[in-house]
């Protein structure tokens, strides 16, 4: 499939990207919708407005984002980041993440952060299996509403191979570390709230001993879990 991934320009492009921000999220709401004029303006200042075309100019993916700054730390926040239906499992994704950390690494940024449901588990996947992120933080009712609680994680830009293939050789836990399963049942595609209490205690008690998440996985011998995998913060 032929893409090309660029940044956005002009109201049409940017006015197109908010209403495929609409149409995946499936929000209907105005208080959910993404202002043209906004992407503009990021794109004035040091954010990233990026879309993936095809070669009949169809917008297939588009992300947005804005730098932020934490002790002193220079980072590029990734808001949001959509495939169209019917493209998805072919790699925008990927492109669209390589594109905005190129962008992101132009403004000084040397880590790129963006927060996921927990209960996400193919991006948590993508995050940490394709991408080589790192879960640092959690944040429960990440937007002060219930059953909005998301991980924290963080890229790191400064590797200049990251536009090629991501090197997937990293290291579970360090000399001395503990690596840490934390299973949980199928329910992770539509969790009762017994099941995201729960997840919710879990996270919290690993983040608060140091730990950062770094891979999720199916344990060997019991397909039907999942696992997330933490390690000891060097």
């Amino acid at each position: 499939m032929g893409v090309t991934v660029r940044e956005l320009d002009g109201m049409a492009e940017w006015t197109g990207a908010a209403a495929l921000y609409r149409e995946v999220f499936g929000y209907t709401e105005p208080e959910w919708g993404l202002s043209p004029r906004l992407l503009a303006a990021l794109g004035e200042n040091a954010g990233t407005v990026i879309g993936a075309f095809t070669g009949d100019d169809m917008l297939t993916g588009f992300c947005y984002g804005f730098t932020g700054i934490e002790a002193g730390e220079v980072y590029h926040y990734s808001q949001a980041a959509v495939v169209r239906a019917g493209f998805r499992g072919a790699g925008l994704g990927r492109l669209l993440k390589y594109a905005q950390a190129r962008a992101a690494r132009r403004t000084g940024a040397r880590a790129m952060r963006w927060t996921f449901d927990p209960y996400a588990l193919r991006n948590a996947h993508f995050n940490f299996a394709v991408l080589g992120a790192t879960g640092i933080r959690f944040l429960p009712d990440f937007y002060r509403e219930p059953g909005t609680d998301r991980v924290l994680v963080s890229w790191d830009l400064t590797d200049s191979d990251q536009n090629q293939d991501h090197r997937r050789t990293r290291r579970w836990g360090r000399p001395g570390g503990e690596s840490v399963l934390v299973a949980a049942g199928e329910s992770f595609a539509a969790p009762d709230p017994q099941d995201r209490a729960w997840l919710r205690q879990e996270l919290v008690t690993r983040f608060a001993t140091g730990r950062r998440l770094v891979g999720v996985v199916r344990p060997e011998g019991d397909p039907g879990r999942v696992a997330y995998l933490f390690e000891e913060e060097a």
